[in-house]
C-alpha cells in the first residue's frame, strides 16, 4: 500500500499497463455524483458509459447538497443508505461518512478541497486521479485491452483532430466550462461584468463553429472530448446557470439554434449522455448548495420541458444564432 505525503494538488496518475495502475476489472472505484449534478465528474460518467465500463469501474455516489462551508468542510457526504435520495448511494467501498474520509484514507496530510471525481485503486490503496481534465483525456483508452473491438475503437482524442481539439478546449475551458463559475461566484459587479462577457463570447464562436462542421459533432462527424466538455455545461445552462448564475445575456435554446440543435442530439441520440443526466440532482445541487446566492434554497421548477424534441439532421436548415450584445462580438473575434 503506498501513499503519497501532504498532498496539496491532488493526484495525477493514469491507468495503463506500464504504470503503477494497470487496467483491471473491479480493481477500481470511482467517487462521483454520477455526472448528476458536478459537470466535471459528469464528463468521467459519461465516458464510464460511452465505453462500457460500467462492468468495469463500480462508482459510489455522494450527495448532492450541501457541499461544506466556504473552506470546503466537511464536504459532500454520502446518504445513510441508498433510500435516502435517488441515485445517491452508500460509500460501497468503504462505508464512509464524507468523501474527506476517502481522501485522508489516501493521504492522512492532504491539504486541498474534497472533489469529485476521484478514481481510486483498491490494490494500491490509494488515490489515483482526483482531476478531471487529466481523466477525460486518458480514460477513454485506459481500458481497451478488455474491451471488445467495437468499445475499443471509441477515441474521444483522434490523431486528426488533436491540434484542433487542443486549440479550442483550452478557451472552451477557461471561458465556458469554468467562465460560468466566474461570474456566477462574482463577488463585485465589476467581476461579474467582466466574467460574464467570455462565456458568451465561447457560446458564439461554438455556434459558428459547430455550423461550419455540419455536425452532428462539434467536429462534424466524430465524436471528441470537445463534445463531452460542451455537453457537460450546456446541459446545465438553461436549467441553473441562466438563473442561479446570472448567465442571462440569452439561453441556449431561444438564442443558439446551432448549440440547441446540437445538445438535443447528444441528450437523445447519444446514449451516455441521456444515463448519466439527472435534473434533480443538478437542480438541487446548485439551489441548495449555494446560501450565498440562493438563500432560500428554493428550487426553480423549469426550464421546460428539460431539453427539447426535434433533431435537425440538415444544418443548412437552422439559423446561426448569437448574443449580439457589443462586448461579446468583440471578445468573440479573438476566439479564432
Amino acid at each position: 500500500m503506498t501513499h503519497e505525503p501532504n498532498t496539496s494538488d491532488g493526484w495525477h496518475g493514469i491507468i495503463s499497463p506500464t504504470s503503477q495502475h494497470p487496467p483491471s476489472k473491479d480493481r477500481y472505484h470511482l467517487y462521483i455524483d454520477t455526472g448528476l449534478f458536478c459537470p466535471f465528474a459528469h464528463r468521467v460518467n459519461f465516458i464510464r458509459h460511452l465505453k462500457g465500463l460500467t462492468n468495469i469501474i463500480p462508482i459510489s455516489v455522494v450527495y448532492p447538497y450541501p457541499k461544506g462551508d466556504e473552506k470546503g468542510w466537511p464536504g459532500w457526504r454520502f446518504p445513510k443508505s441508498d433510500d435516502e435520495y435517488p441515485n445517491a448511494t452508500v460509500d460501497k467501498l468503504f462505508g464512509s461518512a464524507y468523501l474527506h474520509e476517502v481522501y485522508f484514507r489516501s493521504d492522512p496530510g492532504y491539504k486541498g478541497r474534497y472533489s469529485v471525481p476521484v478514481l481510486w485503486d483498491e490494490k494500491e490503496g490509494t488515490i489515483v486521479n482526483n482531476e478531471s481534465a487529466e481523466l477525460l483525456r486518458w480514460l477513454p483508452d485506459a481500458f481497451n485491452s478488455l474491451l471488445p473491438d467495437d468499445l475499443a475503437r471509441i477515441t474521444l482524442y483522434p490523431p486528426q483532430h488533436r491540434s484542433r481539439i487542443d486549440q479550442i478546449a483550452s478557451w472552451m475551458q477557461s471561458d465556458l466550462n469554468i467562465g460560468v463559475y466566474k461570474a456566477g461566484f462574482a463577488k463585485t459587479q465589476d467581476d461579474y461584468d467582466k466574467n460574464i462577457i467570455p462565456v458568451f463570447g465561447a457560446l458564439n464562436r461554438l455556434e459558428e463553429i459547430v455550423s461550419s462542421n455540419n455536425g452532428p459533432f462539434v467536429l462534424g462527424t466524430d465524436m471528441t472530448e470537445l463534445d463531452v466538455r460542451l455537453y457537460a455545461t450546456l446541459i446545465r445552462f438553461d436549467t441553473v446557470y441562466v438563473q442561479h448564475f446570472k448567465c442571462n445575456l440569452g439561453t441556449i435554446r431561444h438564442d443558439y439554434p446551432v448549440l440547441n440543435n446540437w445538445l438535443k442530439y447528444m441528450y437523445w441520440n447519444v446514449e451516455a449522455a441521456r444515463a448519466t443526466t439527472d435534473f434533480k440532482h443538478i437542480k438541487e445541487n446548485y439551489t441548495k448548495s449555494h446560501g450565498d446566492i440562493n438563500p432560500l434554497a428554493i428550487t426553480p421548477m423549469g426550464p421546460y420541458p428539460d431539453v427539447e424534441e426535434g433533431v435537425e439532421m440538415d444544418l443548412s436548415r437552422v439559423r446561426v444564432g448569437g448574443v449580439k450584445h457589443a462586448d461579446v462580438m468583440e471578445y468573440q473575434k479573438r476566439l479564432i
